[in-house]
């Protein structure tokens, strides 16, 4: 008997309809924005802002001012940049109408709107010229790219030289207990939590289908030289949950 072929990153949709990826993540999106940051805070008990703090500990030791952060999402790591670092100009971009329209409101509240700007931009197409970034930032993002090395390529390209990527994502524990626990966490309690609080069926059931096929670890390091970065490293974060990735173009 062949064994079973692991599915692909690109083949994880949320819906499973004929909509391309990219659009299906941008209606998941759209759906639960208005639930996003409360499932967030909830749903990961508040580590995920130690892991953004960590990222941007990572930033600020570089001379990085001008910065995009690509699937932004409501703005969370925009606003944290703008924060840590003064000197910092923040181009914070999504697929997702809805989430930005959320992230426009915590901005101007946060009174950042000269530092910060929001904008809905394909990653995996950006409109931004060669080289006109100092460093890129994704967390939790890049597992929705329909082509994951297309949207990483893109990332390469607006960066100046020597510029760096951040990248925050989910990774799988390794070690018992952790490894059972993430499992039971994510395929089983999460997924019935999001959908009471967020109505949608399907959104964090696929967080855990994408975060399980994500090419993690060293796997991901080759991608990002693959697309032309230099000196990938990971960095793996409470337990192996989560991943750091750092990479010089």
């Amino acid at each position: 008997m062949q064994p079973l072929m692991k599915k692909k990153i690109e083949d994880i949709t949320p819906y499973g309809n004929d909509k391309a990826k990219k659009e299906q993540v941008k209606d998941m999106f759209d759906n639960i924005s208005g639930t996003y940051d409360l499932l967030n805070k909830t749903l990961t008990f508040g580590i995920d802002r130690l892991w953004r703090k960590t990222m941007l500990r990572a930033l600020k030791k570089t001379d990085a001012t001008k910065i995009l952060d690509v699937a932004t999402g409501t703005g969370d790591v925009a606003i944290a940049i703008a924060k840590k670092i003064k000197s910092a100009s923040v181009m914070a971009i999504d697929l997702s109408p809805g989430m930005l329209k959320i992230g426009e409101e915590k901005v101007k509240k946060e009174g950042l709107t000269e530092k910060i700007t929001l904008k809905e931009e394909d990653s995996e197409n950006l409109s931004f010229d060669t080289g006109a970034f100092d460093a890129t930032t994704v967390a939790f993002g890049v597992r929705n790219f329909e082509h994951l090395e297309q949207g990483l390529s893109e990332m390469h390209r607006i960066l100046k030289k020597d510029g760096r990527i951040f990248v925050l994502e989910f990774s799988k524990p390794k070690t018992f207990p952790f490894k059972q626990l993430f499992n039971l966490y994510f395929r089983y309690v999460l997924p019935k939590v999001g959908k009471l609080m967020s109505k949608d069926d399907r959104a964090y059931h696929y967080l855990f289908e994408s975060a399980t096929a994500f090419p993690e670890g060293d796997d991901f390091t080759r991608i990002l030289e693959k697309v032309g970065f230099e000196n990938a490293i990971c960095k793996p974060l409470t337990f192996g949950i989560c991943s750091l990735y750092i990479a010089k173009k």
